[in-house]
């Protein structure tokens, strides 16, 4: 161990030595020419008990008898170097030097703070050095293997869909994967030859996501959603949901087949089970998935295999454009005489198109007129649409209050809220219908007005797509539909893969359509009846 010790001389200067102390089992004092051994209570030396521990492990070496007519007083000494030897008790003294501790105290200690200043800045710079090294390794080793003189048209397409999601997606851990490696990993060891085989690395990377709402669009697909948000789309005019009870054979069940359009002339009705598209069953299928296999070019065809009651149809239709009608309305009167008979507005939102919140207003006026003191709006099978529609659809039935929270993955983005001014049905009871068919935008609607305690839901718990879809168009034509953002209901619930959970279910066999919705309430003896009080009271 280093240390700095005074010695007093006769002299009136005082002079500081460096000893190398040991713990040995003798006791070495050297001076510059020749050394000594000393035993540990050598009268000479007479050490006794000049050293301690400090509380930091440093020894601190307090005093010591150099000689008859000197004494060494060691002043707050700090070891630099040790060895100790736990099995003796001696210590070994090595003089290095002697210099005039007046002349050099100040430099002394501005150099041990110097010293000290250096190793502390040097270790922070030298750290910040390797991680730039590696920062440049990673980088050259990640753009070495595709250079850009080497990317195709094909790898270009795929790069470009690639930066959207990674711009665009809500999740940022992507399905916590490292985004960067599977894009050089994709155009090391994926197929680019062709557009098709493009398309499919691009499907493929889009699976990995794990979100089936993030999806690739053909250029055909692509123009057909921009048409259908628009009150048409080309197809064959079918609207499709879930089945609701057990029985029957597997599928997708024919919700309503638009009015002339080609399901119609082909005698599908409402109630018919759709059974497989193009020899594709339908039994695990998702309505999504259905519903884009339905769509298509303009005079392109599809086959259905249909069941009608007990009769197994294949039919061959031909798509083509199809205008959607997103409201339907009734007048249900329940059983009474005279002016003591009530009615209901019964009101079917099929799908939130840009002329949906238009539909509703005009359909609650003519229900109005027809002297109704109450609304159920049917929201089964509706599986979204335009976000803007759903959001002032829900201004209609509200006086205020909040209607959707926007979030991304730092929290809540957005606020939609009501402040009355476009509120034309705020005080009528109301009631609403949903089902697992109901999803996306009608789901935001059947939130909010739940939550504001405005309406009283009923059926199943819906669908569970908390999330909110952009599209994005491509280079080629072809476009990307991308999560980017979801949403909470004014409580605060996130209802992804969860669904809003109604207030009461309805029975089993509960009809989809206005006519048999009302004969439920005019038949006291049906399987279906509800009376008014069951409807409207909490």
């Amino acid at each position: 161990m280093e240390f700095l010790s005074s010695c007093a001389s006769s002299s009136s200067s005082q002079r500081f030595a460096f000893f190398n102390v040991q713990h040995q089992n003798t006791l070495s004092s050297r001076a510059t020419v020749k050394s000594q051994v000393l035993p540990w209570n050598f009268s000479v030396v007479g050490l006794g008990r000049s050293t301690r521990l400090s509380a930091d492990g440093r020894e601190r070496i307090l005093g010591c008898n150099c000689g008859s007519n000197r004494v060494l007083l060691f002043r707050q000494s700090w070891r630099y170097r040790s060895c100790l030897a736990s099995s003796f008790d001696l210590i070994s003294l090595n003089y290095l030097y002697v210099f005039n501790w007046n002349i050099y105290q100040v430099n002394f200690r501005r150099i041990r703070s110097s010293l000290g200043k250096f190793r502390q800045r040097f270790s922070v710079k030298l750290a910040r050095v390797m991680v730039c090294v590696m920062l440049v390794m990673s980088v050259s080793s990640t753009f070495g293997g595709t250079p850009s003189q080497a990317l195709t048209e094909e790898n270009l397409l795929f790069l470009e869909a690639w930066r959207t999601i990674d711009r665009a997606y809500i999740d940022k851990t992507f399905n916590g994967q490292s985004w960067f490696r599977y894009r050089e990993n994709a155009l090391r060891n994926e197929p680019m030859n062709t557009r098709e085989e493009t398309y499919t690395a691009i499907k493929k990377m889009l699976a990995t996501l794990g979100d089936p709402f993030t999806r690739f669009l053909e250029p055909e697909k692509f123009k057909s959603l921009q048409s259908g948000t628009q009150g048409a789309f080309t197809g064959v005019g079918l609207s499709i949901g879930y089945r609701t009870n057990v029985d029957g054979p597997a599928g997708l069940v024919v919700i309503s087949a638009a009015p002339g359009g080609p399901a119609e002339r082909a005698g599908i009705t409402s109630g018919d089970v759709l059974l497989a598209i193009d020899d594709t069953t339908t039994e695990s299928m998702g309505i999504y998935d259905a519903a884009e296999r339905l769509q298509g070019p303009e005079g392109s065809s599809v086959q259905l295999t249909v069941q009608s009651g007990p009769s197994v149809k294949h039919l061959d239709l031909v798509r083509e454009k199809v205008a959607i009608n997103p409201v339907k309305s009734r007048i249900c009167e329940l059983p009474g005489s005279g002016d003591n008979s009530s009615k209901i507005g019964y009101i079917k939102l099929t799908s939130f198109t840009q002329k949906a919140s238009g539909a509703v207003k005009e359909a609650i006026d003519y229900l109005r007129s027809n002297k109704v003191n109450a609304f159920v709006l049917d929201l089964r099978d509706n599986s979204g649409g335009l976000f803007p529609e759903g959001v002032e659809i829900a201004k209609i039935w509200l006086d205020k209050g909040v209607i959707v929270y926007i979030c991304d993955s730092r929290g809540v983005r957005d606020i939609y809220d009501s402040d009355g001014s476009s509120s034309i049905a705020a005080s009528e009871p109301l009631a609403v219908l949903v089902n697992k068919g109901t999803a996306s935008a009608s789901e935001i609607l059947a939130g909010a007005l739940k939550d504001n305690k405005r309406a009283i839901l009923f059926g199943e718990p819906t669908y569970g797509k908390g999330k909110i879809q952009s599209v994005f168009k491509l280079s080629d034509g072809s476009g990307l539909a991308v999560t980017v953002a979801r949403y909470e209901t004014p409580a605060h619930i996130d209802i992804d893969k969860v669904g809003v959970i109604p207030d009461r279910p309805l029975p089993a066999s509960f009809p989809k359509d206005g006519d048999g919705f009302c004969s439920c309430f005019e038949d006291a003896a049906s399987a279906c009846n509800v009376n008014r009080l069951q409807l409207f009271s909490r």
